[in-house]
């Protein structure tokens, strides 16, 4: 009797060889990303790609309590991993099944699942947690501000771990649902668009919806009494703005400010291309705090911003953001300059559409303002360092890069390099490097050299770098009418 050789298909072999990883090839996730200036910042093994919180938050006693769910992907085979968090957990489910936890360092989350995850694999992960924001003290800092009447968190570098658990670095983005819930006559404000609102036993509930990657230090929370105004862009963009009820004298100057969203926001499409959310606008709460942040779709503006009176320079600078800093967010946080340099420099645009200095003319003041031996040409744009990373020189000298460059490669190129970044980084991380490559490729000129010069040289550009990139003059320079104001916002970005 003959017996037929059996050759198994390249299906059937697959499975043959598809032996389960053992326990041993399963590994911790990193505790961190590597970050230049913050190596603890974020996690590894995992992308998060959407969060649904679902919080309640009392202010009277500054109680939050809260369940978050993050859908994620493992990046590599894990034991367990990292979560970025400082509340107080009761209970961590992933994929439905109990997981055990432990506290490590200024803000990690240990979290061991029942069963290892392979990679690749989609999961879920479920954390329970209660907290009094304020009380929790990182490096002796809370980014969460109570006011009178609630509670606001926007800040950076680092803002979520007061509030909810996630994988806290700009190279992990993803979508939200806030869901928040607060006594009846207080209200919830958060990024993008207002989903539904519903009351039930004395509590609110506002359900916030922000449809497209967001950092987490870009994420906001305020609660409080707030007047809200509500808009349409030209291109029917819903426009949100919000002022604290108890602004007092700042009450004029702030609204006199943020509403001038849209008209900014609709001119800074003609600069950088299309908008690339779901909503914009701004808020101002009742917090003493003298910065404003970006935070996608809803900049916060802390309420001495308008010390002086109205300031829609500052407006200009955190809408401009929107583009560079949340739609193409940094790679490592040394990569700043792609975040301030941008948004310093749309501020120059805007004092030349409005007739107040132009921005050859800004940038001829801010050259003239620093001899060769002023600190402020020691301070590198294109990596400044932690301790200078909101050095007025990065706004400035970064803003002076730009205004060298549109000079060098002519308007046409200049312009178009800034839309087109946009458009082929949506949604994405770029550093210094990436940007310095795409100007040479989109200009069709040699670029390394210039940029060195101007951004990582710890010295005054010589007066014929300048006068050849610059155009600089010689005589006397005047200063912009912009100015004053301008210089102040630096103040604005110390966070």
């Amino acid at each position: 009797m003959r017996h037929r050789l059996l050759v198994p298909g390249a299906a059937a072999l697959s499975l043959l060889l598809a032996v389960p990883a053992s326990a041993a090839d399963f590994t911790p996730g990193a505790p961190g990303v590597g970050d230049t200036y913050y190596p603890e910042s974020g996690n590894g093994g995992y992308d998060v790609s959407h969060y649904d919180l679902r919080l309640k938050y009392q202010p009277k006693t500054d109680l939050l309590e809260g369940t978050a769910t993050l859908l994620a992907t493992t990046t590599q085979d894990l034991s367990r991993f990292n979560l970025d968090f400082g509340l107080k957990v009761s209970e961590i489910r992933i994929n439905g099944k109990k997981a055990s936890f432990a506290t490590s360092g200024k803000h990690e989350l240990e979290v061991t699942p029942a069963t290892p995850l392979e990679k690749g694999k989609q999961i879920s992960v479920v954390v329970r947690y209660a907290g009094k924001p304020s009380e929790v003290k990182i490096d002796g800092y809370s980014a969460w501000a109570r006011t009178p009447d609630g509670g606001v968190v926007a800040q950076e570098p680092d803002a979520a771990v007061w509030w909810f658990p996630s994988n806290d670095h700009p190279t992990d983005k993803a979508t939200y649902d806030i869901s928040v819930a607060v006594p009846d006559g207080t209200q919830a404000l958060s990024n993008g668009v207002l989903a539904s609102q519903s009351s039930k036993l004395g509590w609110t509930r506002y359900n916030w919806r922000s449809d497209k990657p967001q950092a987490t230090y870009l994420t906001t929370l305020a609660v409080g009494k707030f007047d809200i105004t509500t808009d349409k862009t030209a291109n029917g963009l819903p426009v949100i703005n919000a002022v604290s009820k108890d602004l007092g004298s700042h009450e004029g100057s702030a609204k006199a400010s943020i509403e001038r969203t849209t008209e900014i926001t609709e001119w800074l499409e003609s600069v950088f291309g299309p908008y690339p959310f779901n909503a914009v606008g701004g808020y101002v709460p009742n917090v003493p705090a003298g910065y404003a942040l970006e935070t996608q779709t809803r900049p916060f503006y802390g309420k001495k911003v308008f010390d002086r009176g109205t300031n829609v320079s500052v407006v200009v600078h955190e809408l401009a953001h929107q583009w560079y800093g949340d739609n193409v967010s940094l790679k490592d946080w040394k990569d700043i300059w792609i975040n301030e340099g941008f948004a310093a420099y749309s501020q120059w645009l805007w004092s030349e559409k409005e007739g107040e200095g132009t921005a050859q003319e800004l940038a001829d003041w801010v050259y003239s303002q620093h001899p060769a031996d002023d600190p402020f040409w020691t301070v590198k744009p294109g990596n400044p360092g932690a301790e200078n990373q909101f050095d007025g020189a990065v706004y400035d000298r970064g803003a002076l890069t730009l205004q060298a460059l549109r000079n060098k490669v002519g308007d046409k190129a200049f312009f178009g390099i800034l839309k087109s970044w946009q458009t082929e980084n949506t949604y994405g991380n770029a550093s210094v490097a990436d940007f310095v490559k795409f100007a040479e490729k989109k200009s069709g000129k040699e670029l390394a050299g210039f940029f060195d010069t101007w951004l990582f040289q710890p010295s005054k550009p010589t007066a014929g770098a300048a006068k050849k990139a610059l155009g600089t003059r010689q005589a006397p320079v005047a200063e912009p009418k912009s100015w004053k104001q301008i210089a102040a916002t630096h103040d604005t970005h110390g966070h």
